[in-house]
């Protein structure tokens, strides 16, 4: 009996450091992302659609829990609160605390680039060209994450997402999109998108869960945007 009773408590034991980390788990919501970029592929509604396409990378990551898009609808609409890039201090704790969200992550589209090159060569079978054009996109998001409990920004990150697709290449699908960016489907613009995404997933699980080590990565990468900006500035 009694190795029947030390058996089950150190099985409860084992669970234990699951349970915590459980429970510690951050609460975030993901509010619209905003567009400052032009973007031709922007429309009504893609903002709420980017912000529930990242609160499913997030939550896949089973390293958080997430706000429902519909609560965090409701408050907007009922506090008449700004949203992603302009969100105060004072509104996003007011947020915080109407949604039960420890953090807010706001997004803001801040740049997008798309072009077409010739790479020359390419096969041709049966009249059909296959190959020998690329085209390639780029996209930033500024994102920042608010404390719901302080207002203020504890995290903020320029993430960027860059895709190819030419010839025969298919590239890497984590799935299609709806709504809005529909249209997107397999497109350049569409892969930056997902690879914006997933990058963001990445950092937010890095930064505010991992921490640590992981984040030599990328702070190496926000370096090297930094001097790619810099050094594309016209100071002549």
């Amino acid at each position: 009996m009694n190795k029947l009773i030390i058996a089950l408590c150190l099985g409860v034991a084992s669970l234990l450091p699951n349970v915590a980390v459980a429970q510690d788990k951050p609460t975030i919501g993901v509010i619209e992302f905003k567009n400052e970029s032009g973007a031709g592929w922007w429309s009504g509604g893609v903002g709420w659609e980017l912000a529930g396409m990242l609160s499913n990378e997030l939550a896949a990551t089973n390293a958080f829990r997430i706000v429902e898009r519909s609560k965090l609808e409701s408050v907007l609409a009922e506090q008449n609160l700004a949203a992603s890039g302009r969100v105060s201090a004072a509104s996003g704790a007011q947020m915080g605390k109407l949604t039960g969200a420890q953090y807010l992550v706001a997004g803001t589209v801040t740049a997008y680039e798309e072009g077409a090159k010739s790479t020359g060569g390419g096969l041709s079978v049966r009249g059909i060209s296959l190959g020998g054009n690329s085209s390639e996109a780029y996209l930033a998001v500024d994102i920042r994450v608010i404390n719901s409990t302080t207002g203020e920004i504890d995290f903020v990150r320029t993430i960027e997402g860059r895709a190819k697709s030419g010839g025969m290449s298919i590239g890497i699908s984590r799935g299609d999109f709806g709504g809005a960016l529909g249209q997107q489907n397999k497109t350049p613009a569409g892969k930056a998108i997902r690879a914006a995404l997933v990058e963001i997933t990445d950092y937010l699980e890095c930064a505010m869960v991992r921490q640590g080590g992981c984040m030599a990565e990328y702070d190496a990468k926000e370096q090297k945007r930094r001097d790619s900006s810099r050094g594309a500035l016209d100071l002549d």
